[in-house]
């Protein structure tokens, strides 16, 4: 059984800056761009990953549906790991794995996984929401 230790272990090994934020939640942020950070929490035998891409309120009406569509294409097709979602009015990718068994690879593809959406799909996202508007 895997403990909040080797979670940590995870992220120094992960050469991934990162810093914990509170008990059994830390920061990650992106080596090739610090301004995106995944928040990492251990929980109730899980450990949730979390992402914000961007408030929806930046989102004119008009723009949603074309926004969503292309978010259900990415996660059906190119998310690994994880999905996009709405949290508190913001457009978030989450991915939530068991701790239970959890190891280094599929703790660290997790992180790539949403370094590689970000760089792939934030570009893609923003220019859809610009196009429309």
């Amino acid at each position: 059984m895997r403990t909040r230790e080797d979670i940590e272990a995870y992220l120094s090994r992960s050469g991934h800056p990162h810093r914990e934020v509170a008990p059994d939640t830390w920061l990650v942020s992106d080596p090739s761009d610090s301004r995106d950070s995944i928040v990492v929490i251990v929980t109730e035998g899980l450990v949730i990953f979390r992402m914000k891409v961007l408030e929806l309120s930046t989102v004119g009406e008009a723009q949603r549906g074309a926004l969503y569509e292309q978010l259900l294409r990415l996660n059906a097709e190119d998310m690994v790991h994880g999905a996009y979602g709405i949290m508190n009015g913001d457009l978030v990718m989450v991915a939530t794995l068991r701790i239970e068994h959890i190891d280094f690879n599929e703790f660290s593809g997790t992180l790539d996984d949403f370094s590689i959406a970000m760089t792939k799909h934030h570009p893609q996202l923003r220019e859809l929401i610009a196009d429309d508007a």
